[in-house]
């Protein structure tokens, strides 16, 4: 399967419990969200792998998954550090101009007036609006705004035009 195939949902950070419960953290976003994804796939020993869950849920300000096979705190700690994923066809369709931030990653950011600024490496959070990490000859962090300062975004074409002073 190709890279682009999976959409990496979070990792798996420490052990919950003696019956072999993990700890998780999730880049779904709300982060409660991975918990609605079955199955789940763990990247063991750099090969992706097919897991049941038996249970997930909001544990405090975390997340905790049951997976089935792994019913000790022993061998849940094989999968410490594990990458979790989902497959592409297994994530919602999005609404017109909804974009999942891996397909952002990797696109050229150009200005309205033609200025190539980089490839976009990397988007976050904030309180107020999310991020664009952009490398090029310098880092640049532009405010993901649809309409203001992202103009279009052309997936096919690979571009990301935004209205942009290339100085800041």
């Amino acid at each position: 399967m190709a890279e682009s195939d999976w959409v990496l949902m979070g990792k798996v950070v420490g052990l919950y419990g003696l019956h072999g419960w993990v700890k998780v953290f999730s880049h779904a976003e709300p982060r409660s969200g991975i918990i609605d994804y079955d199955p789940l796939y763990l990247n063991i020993h750099g090969e992706w792998r097919t897991v049941e869950v038996q249970e997930g849920r909001v544990q405090g300000k975390g997340i905790v998954f049951k997976f089935s096979g792994y019913d000790d705190r022993d061998t849940a700690a094989a999968l410490l550090g594990c990458d979790i994923a989902v497959r592409r066809k297994q994530l919602p369709p999005l609404a017109p101009d909804e974009y999942y931030w891996r397909d952002l990653e990797g696109l050229r950011v150009v200005t309205v007036d033609g200025v190539e600024l980089g490839t976009v490496k990397r988007l976050f959070e904030t309180g107020a609006n999310d991020v664009v990490v952009v490398a090029g000859e310098r880092e640049r962090l532009i405010p993901f705004l649809q309409g203001e300062v992202i103009t279009r975004i052309d997936l096919a074409q690979g571009v990301m035009q935004v209205d942009w002073d290339p100085a800041f």
